[in-house]
């Protein structure tokens, strides 16, 4: 599983390859649990949220919404420090 830090750095293909890599994986996990064969149920989940951040970060390039710090809690943490005293 990629962090969202990790994807920022990608570009547009390398992104589109990443999202259709998930789904294909997403799928054989889906065909797994159908015939019964599905070791590890926790991997779909794993696998939807990575389909969905790779997603949202296409939206966000396609809107031309910059993030460049997105994704560091410690900086989101300190920026509610500052406003609550």
């Amino acid at each position: 599983m990629s962090r969202p830090a990790e994807l920022r750095q990608l570009n547009d293909d390398e992104l589109a390859q990443r999202l259709n890599d998930a789904k294909e994986e997403l799928f054989n996990l889906r065909f797994q649990l159908a015939m019964g064969k599905q070791d590890n149920s926790a991997r779909m989940g794993q696998v939807r949220r990575e389909v969905a951040r790779v997603r949202t970060l296409q939206g966000e390039r396609k809107a031309g919404i910059a993030r460049p710090n997105a994704g560091t809690g410690a900086d989101k943490r300190a920026d509610k420090r500052k406003v609550a005293r």
